[in-house]
């Protein structure tokens, strides 16, 4: 019962880390398409400004999701770690240069450096999400079991590309939501509609990415495709497909600012479907959370700390998200600073 429990905290992490980090992927992947430098000095502008408060609090997530594996489910992280280091460090090098860059692009002086550091921000910003999503797509497709050795078929094969590209697809549309509310919020009128339009096709992205993602059969995927169509995971794709809706919906009035409760549902229950569909597995069909898990004393102490955690730090990071959205968090200026 422990293991299970311990599980779920995993998967709830996991959520977190795709709704909050994606918000920041999203809003590079826009970067990397807004255009030449003055084409895209407008958006660049606001993305520099929403970002800049909250970009680093999000790895927290990603860092408990790492702790929880190692410590609670060590079979199951030298699995993972063991067939699919090569996604993975790519992801991590991705997730390196994505912060280097963007720390290095606002205060340098000259545009080609600019540039540079710019691309590299935006680029990664893609990259980066993409193999984080082959990795889960290696994981569902039950390709990943204990003693595999890592290959190109592991995280190359058609389920692992298609979940690479549902999670462009999902911080796509994170990114573009959060950044139209974000024109409303510093007044840039100029740029709601922009985003406006990119959300709505980050939307596209998702529902075609899933139909054909759900369409394709492949024989090691049977048991999580079986599970995202019947009962628990099928009730929370379908509840995902609402909430896309209503995303798209609230974008087109007044309540705009709505959507971005919205389109972090439409994630969070995308990860809770996969997370159902493939119960009792950690690795379908090959691993289950009991025998993934490891000695009962350290997934103890982990439902203590994870309890810690919900009562100092969860209302903290919640209060910092809920100042950003609401504008009461501006980067300082040279001014502020300056005795």
């Amino acid at each position: 019962m422990t293991a299970v429990v311990v599980a779920w905290i995993l998967l709830i992490a996991i959520a977190a880390y795709a709704c909050g980090g994606g918000v920041d992927y999203g809003a590079g992947f826009w970067d990397l398409l807004a255009g030449g430098a003055e084409r895209g000095r407008r958006p660049r502008w606001l993305i520099d400004h929403a970002m800049a408060p909250v970009w680093e609090v999000n790895n927290v997530w990603l860092i408990f999701v790492l702790v929880l594996m190692w410590t609670g489910f060590p079979v199951f992280f030298q699995t993972v770690f063991t067939a699919l280091w090569l996604p993975l460090a790519l992801a991590a090098v991705g997730m390196v240069l994505r912060g280097a860059g963007f720390a290095l692009r606002k205060p340098t002086k000259r545009l080609a450096q600019r540039r540079i550091y710019g691309a590299v921000f935006a680029i990664s910003s893609l990259v980066t999400p993409f193999f984080f999503g082959t990795v889960v797509g290696g994981v569902a497709s039950g390709r990943v079991a204990p003693g595999t050795t890592a290959s190109a078929d592991v995280w190359a094969n058609t389920t692992s590309i298609l979940t690479g590209l549902l999670a462009v697809a999902a911080t796509a549309l994170l990114g573009a939501v959060f950044l139209t509310a974000d024109a409303r919020r510093f007044g840039a009128d100029d740029l709601v509609g922009y985003f406006r339009l990119r959300a709505w096709i980050g939307c596209a992205m998702v529902v075609a990415v899933g139909v054909i993602g759900l369409s394709v059969t492949d024989p090691h995927t049977s048991y999580v495709h079986h599970g995202l169509t019947h009962g628990p995971g099928l009730f929370l794709v379908i509840a995902a497909a609402v909430a896309l809706a209503v995303t798209a919906g609230l974008l087109a009035g007044p309540a705009a600012g709505y959507a971005r409760y919205s389109s972090v549902a439409v994630v969070a229950l995308s990860v809770a479907a996969w997370g159902v569909a493939q119960r009792p597995y950690l690795v379908p069909t090959s691993l289950t959370v009991q025998q993934g898990a490891g000695a009962s004393a350290p997934l103890q102490w982990m439902i203590i700390v994870a309890a810690v955690a919900l009562v100092l730090i969860g209302p903290a990071v919640v209060l910092l998200y809920r100042l950003d959205t609401h504008g009461v968090l501006e980067p300082l200026t040279d001014e502020d600073v300056t005795e």
